[in-house]
């Protein structure tokens, strides 16, 4: 297994559609297994495809308390959602970003496991939040979009001078 690269927000790669995974073979199983070391690696609770410049609809999340309820869902789709959640949320892609943001309170999902076969999940709460985040990002979409446009330039901005120590320590 090998850790990934994360792009970081506002990587314009981020913005990418991803493409339906045509097959579940080894390939899909081997990016699989490496976005979960990143995941796990990077203390996140879920990573998209398109977060690690793979293109393609897969999703891994693990919400659980032990970091032991791995969940791969290839090809995901909404079938329904209800409800209205706020949430604070943070992702991988923009560091140290955290904002509330509202989404569905659950969400119904069909999608193919590693083996190919469909499967139906029923999520709330923390998972759903989780599900539907990641599933932005297959559409080419980071959360902090979800902001009001002044808001998204407060983030930039924060994100811009974080940059800019980064690389004057470098």
């Amino acid at each position: 297994m090998t850790r990934l690269s994360v792009l970081q927000y506002p990587d314009p790669r981020l913005h990418t559609v991803a493409a339906p995974v045509q097959l579940v073979n080894e390939d899909i199983r081997r990016l699989v297994a490496d976005m979960t070391q990143t995941m796990y690696a990077l203390d996140g609770i879920g990573l998209a495809a398109t977060q690690v410049d793979v293109h393609l609809q897969i999703i891994v999340l693990d919400v659980s308390e032990r970091r032991n309820r791995l969940q791969v869902l290839i090809n995901p789709s909404i079938i329904k959602m209800g409800g209205k959640a706020e949430f604070e949320e943070g992702c991988l892609s923009v560091p140290d970003v955290y904002e509330s943001v509202r989404r569905a309170a659950w969400v119904h999902v069909r999608a193919l496991d590693l083996n190919g076969k469909t499967i139906d999940v029923q999520a709330e709460g923390l998972k759903a939040m989780c599900i539907q985040h990641e599933m932005d990002h297959l559409q080419g979409m980071v959360f902090v979009e979800h902001l009001s446009p002044t808001n998204q330039r407060r983030i930039l901005n924060a994100l811009s001078k974080q940059g800019r120590r980064s690389n004057s320590r470098a």
